[in-house]
Parts: structure tokens; sequence; C-alpha cells
């Protein structure tokens, strides 16, 4: 008997039953976004879903996005940890700024002048690292990464882009779900019959 993993469950067309009401379909792609460390139950999912008539699903990889306290690990989903670890969309202004300020690990020197002396390890620096997922101009970004690491510009300087850039992106999430009514969320969560009629030939 072969067994699945439950995050493999899902791979497959016949646990959308509900989805498929007419009929459920083998011959259907699933794309799964997924970070490095679920890739060993993925692998197993290609190697067993065509054994069992299904079509191997493709795999997007995606990077880790880190803490604010640093690489060592996923951002944590905790109330108490998140509060210096995270940025909630639900965040104001100043609660942004309080987080970037004094929360986001630095690879800046300790001192203003071991900054301008040594410059700063910017793969180690948060606010380098977020910057790398926020900031669309990657010429701004290397440029950012260049003149940080050789001590041009200080941690301060880095964190305030970051903080602006931030602020924009939540602060337009929040106006835009205002606009949210009840109805678009019924219409956003309906169960949509996605059946094609050639799949009962």
């Amino acid at each position: 008997m072969i067994r699945r993993p439950p995050r493999s469950t899902l791979s497959s067309s016949s646990a959308a039953s509900d989805v498929y009401k007419r009929q459920i379909p083998r011959n259907v792609y699933c794309l799964i976004p997924q970070a490095i460390d679920q890739d060993p139950y993925f692998r197993l999912t290609r190697d067993i879903a065509p054994r069992l008539g299904f079509l191997k699903p493709a795999l997007i990889h995606s990077k880790f996005f880190p803490g604010l306290a640093g690489s060592g690990g996923k951002m944590s989903s905790s109330v108490a940890a998140a509060n210096t670890t995270a940025i909630f969309l639900t965040d104001t202004e100043k609660q942004i700024k309080d987080k970037i300020n004094k929360h986001a690990f630095s690879g800046g020197g300790a001192t203003k002048e071991e900054q301008l002396e040594l410059g700063a390890f910017a793969p180690v620096d948060v606010p380098v690292q977020w910057l790398s997922f926020f900031l669309e101009d990657d010429i701004a970004l290397a440029d950012i990464q260049q003149e940080y690491s050789l001590g041009r510009i200080m941690t301060g300087q880095v964190k305030k882009q970051l903080i602006e850039i931030l602020k924009d992106i939540v602060l337009g999430h929040q106006k835009a779900r205002e606009n949210v009514s009840d109805a678009n969320i019924a219409q956003f969560c309906a169960v949509r019959d996605m059946s094609r009629p050639e799949w009962s030939q």
C-alpha cells in the first residue's frame, strides 16, 4: 500500500471534489509554490503520482523570508515572537518604524567610526535582505549594497529606505482593504464548478 504524506494529498485533483463536481479529472496539472524545506515531500509525490494515475505536480521553490532578528530561521508565526520579528499588514506607521529601527538585525559597524572604517557585512543585514524582496530597482539595490559595504552610508539610512517602502506597501494594503465588501468576500470564497464537459467523455 502506498501512503502519501498529508502535505502531498492536496496536489492531486481528487482532493478537490467540491470544485470538480461533475467528474474528477486525472489530467490536471498542479503547481506547488513552496520553500525548500518542503521539497522532500513533493519529490516523493512526483515519484508516486504516475503510479496513482495522476500527473506529476510542478514545483516552484521560494526563498526563506528572514525575520527581523536575523536569518537563523523562518519568520515566527507566534504573536509574541512576531512583535519583534515580523511586520504585520495591520501595523501602523509608528509600529513599522519602531520594529525596523529597534529589532532589524544589522550587519553594519557597531559605531559610526567602525562603519566608516570597515563598512557593513551586507549579506547578514536584515534591512538589505528585505530590500532585496521589496525594492523593485535592482540597480538601486546593488548600489545600496555596495555603498553600505564600503562604509559610505550608515545603517540608519538603509533602515530609513526600507521603512518608507514598507509603509507604502502596508498603508496601501490597508486602504485597499477598506474598500472590500462582504459581497466581494462571498464572491472570492464561493466554490465554483471547474469541471469541463470533455472530462465526462
